[in-house]
C-alpha cells in the first residue's frame, strides 16, 4: 500500500502553466502550448517542462516520453522580450531580469553574479534532467526550431522532424555561444563548425541527412510515422530502454560530454559580456525592437540568402 504521507504527487494538467501533459498507451506526451509566442522558452515552461518530465519518470504507466508543440512552430528558443528591469541594456540584463519562476538552482548573489553565468548554467541543468531521465525522451519536430529550441530538441534521445522544418541557431551570429554546446557531440566536426560559426539554418531533411536528427518525414506524414515508432519502442520493457539509454550515454560521458556541458557557461560569459560589442544587440533591441535587432544580426546572411 502506498504511505499517502510521503507519495510523490500525481501529475495533473491543471498543475501547468504552458505546457499540456498526457498519458496514454505507455506513453506520456508533454506538448509544448503557448503557441501565439511560438513556443518561446520563457523560465515558466522550462520549469513545467521539467516537472512533467519527473512526473512521468516515476509513472509506472510511462515507457517512453514525447515532447511535441501546439501551433505551427516547435519552438522560438528563449525568451528574447525586453525586460522590465531599469538596467542598462547589456547582454546580461536580458538574461537577469526580476522574475519569481527562474529554474531551479539559480543563485543570485553579489559574489557570483557578475562573472559565474548564471543563466547558461541554467540552461545546462535544466536540459541535463533529459539526458539523465531513466527513460527516453522523443522529440516531434515541425515548423521553426531554433536557438533555445535546438538546445531542448538535441537533448533529447531520439528526434524525428518535418522534412520542411527549419533548424538553427541564428543568436550565435551577433550574441553568444550556445548555453548548451551540443554541435560536436550531434554532427560531425565538420558540419558542427559550419553551423556553430555561421549560426545558419538546416531543413529537417538536412538534419536528418547529417546525423543531428534521427529521421524526417514528410509533413503530413510526420505524427503518423511519429507515433507508429513510439508504440513499438513502448513495447520495450522500460527498465531495457533505461539499461541501453544509460550505455550510450556513459560512452559519451567517457568521451568528456558532460565535462564540455558543465565548463561551457565559461564561454558563454565570454562572449556574451566581455567581447568587445558583446551589447550591441540587446542594444538594438532595446532601442528599436526585435526586428530591428534581429535585422542587425542577420541582415548579412539573409542577403545572400541563408536563413
Amino acid at each position: 500500500m502506498t504511505d499517502q504521507a510521503t507519495a510523490e504527487p500525481e501529475a495533473a494538467e491543471d498543475q501547468y502553466n504552458e505546457i499540456l501533459y498526457d498519458v496514454s498507451d505507455r506513453v506520456a506526451t508533454i506538448t509544448l502550448n503557448m503557441p501565439d509566442k511560438r513556443n518561446r522558452l520563457s523560465y515558466r515552461i522550462r520549469r513545467d517542462i521539467i516537472a512533467a518530465l519527473r512526473a512521468a519518470e516515476r509513472d509506472d504507466d510511462v515507457t517512453v516520453i514525447l515532447i511535441r508543440a501546439n501551433g505551427p512552430s516547435f519552438c522560438a528558443g528563449y525568451d528574447l522580450s525586453p525586460s522590465d528591469n531599469p538596467t542598462p541594456p547589456t547582454e546580461k540584463a536580458r538574461y537577469y531580469r526580476d522574475d519569481d519562476s527562474r529554474p531551479e538552482g539559480w543563485v543570485s548573489s553579489p559574489h557570483f553574479d557578475d562573472w559565474t553565468d548564471q543563466w547558461a548554467r541554467s540552461c545546462v541543468r535544466d536540459w541535463m534532467n533529459i539526458w539523465t531521465l531513466l527513460k527516453p525522451v522523443v522529440a516531434m519536430v515541425h515548423g521553426h526550431c531554433v536557438a533555445g529550441g535546438t538546445e531542448l530538441m538535441s537533448m533529447c534521445d531520439i528526434v524525428f522532424v518535418a522534412d520542411d522544418a527549419r533548424i538553427g541557431y541564428p543568436p550565435m551570429r551577433g550574441m553568444t555561444t550556445p548555453d548548451v554546446p551540443y554541435f560536436p557531440w550531434k554532427m560531425s566536426m565538420a558540419h558542427a563548425k559550419y553551423l556553430q560559426l555561421t549560426g545558419n539554418s538546416v531543413t529537417g531533411a538536412e538534419a536528418a541527412r547529417m546525423g543531428w536528427v534521427a529521421k524526417s518525414f514528410p509533413i503530413e506524414d510526420l505524427e503518423r510515422e511519429t507515433m507508429r515508432e513510439l508504440r513499438a519502442i513502448s513495447s520495450i520493457p522500460v527498465a531495457l530502454l533505461s539499461a541501453n539509454k544509460q550505455s550510450v550515454n556513459q560512452a559519451y560521458e567517457i568521451q568528456g560530454m558532460r565535462t564540455h556541458f558543465d565548463q561551457s557557461w565559461s564561454w558563454h560569459q565570454l562572449s556574451g559580456t566581455v567581447r568587445p560589442e558583446a551589447d550591441e544587440f540587446a542594444r538594438r533591441l532595446q532601442e528599436g525592437g526585435l526586428k530591428a535587432a534581429l535585422a542587425w544580426r542577420d541582415g548579412a546572411f539573409q542577403e545572400e540568402g541563408f536563413i
